[in-house]
């Protein structure tokens, strides 16, 4: 049984989902169109015991990020059950925020409008699962602001550090010196928490050696030192 220190590190979140299905290794193309060594797919954490443990990931790296923030956003569709489930868990270690989110098409029936859940007022956090462009998060931004309230931070759950790209007049699309993640903390002006980054994720594969995972290590690399991006 891992001690309550190790519980929730980066690395731990890296096993658990690899364990889920969550995080696989092979050959995948992103939207971007690149050949990646692996993908993540958060929409696996598909039964009540997955969703919980990640809940308590998010909740823990929210926490320990100490972002001062009045209520979560869950844009639709996976920031749904995502959001909701942080607000879960959140409450039960003592913070109880409200919780919105918004459906893609406005009901013009019944309560009507795009939105559901707590009026959206104050600081705002959107909780996804991962950033490939920072379009998401502008759609959550503009919603949030044409509702009064302050778009403060986004969470994910996955930080890929690679150039993010940049759709052309011609129609082409070009890679671009900075990731989605960057993008939004400093061109939108948003925090922005994740719970484990594609520097964890090779950090948990050089220490965790054999055959298979030398080798996926040596891809990740690969594919890191082509389309990554610093830390910073």
């Amino acid at each position: 049984m891992p001690s309550p220190s190790n519980t929730f590190t980066p690395q731990a979140f890296v096993e658990f989902a690899l364990q889920s299905g969550v995080l696989r290794f092979g050959e995948f193309t992103t939207k971007a169109g690149r050949l990646s060594p692996y993908f993540f797919n958060a929409g696996l954490f598909d039964d009540g015991a997955k969703l919980g443990r990640l809940a308590q990931f998010y909740a823990q790296a929210l926490l320990a990020s100490r972002m001062e923030f009045d209520m979560l956003f869950g844009p639709a569709y996976k920031g749904i059950p995502l959001g909701a489930a942080v607000a879960v868990e959140l409450a039960r270690r003592g913070r109880n925020l409200p919780f919105a989110y918004n459906r893609k098409e406005a009901k013009d029936h019944g309560e009507g409008g795009a939105l559901v859940g707590a009026p959206l007022k104050g600081r705002v956090l959107i909780v996804d699962d991962v950033m490939s462009a920072g379009t998401a998060a502008r759609e959550s931004i503009a919603l949030i602001r044409a509702a009064g309230a302050v778009p403060y931070g986004v969470a994910i759950a996955l930080d890929r550090q690679e150039m993010a790209t940049e759709k052309q007049a011609d129609g082409s699309v070009r890679d671009v010196p900075y990731s989605a993640v960057q993008y939004v903390r400093q061109t939108l002006g948003l925090q922005v928490c994740a719970i484990a980054t594609l520097d964890d994720l090779l950090g948990y594969l050089q220490t965790h050696r054999g055959a298979d995972m030398d080798a996926h290590q040596a891809r990740v690399q690969a594919y890191r030192d082509r389309y990554g991006v610093s830390a910073a």
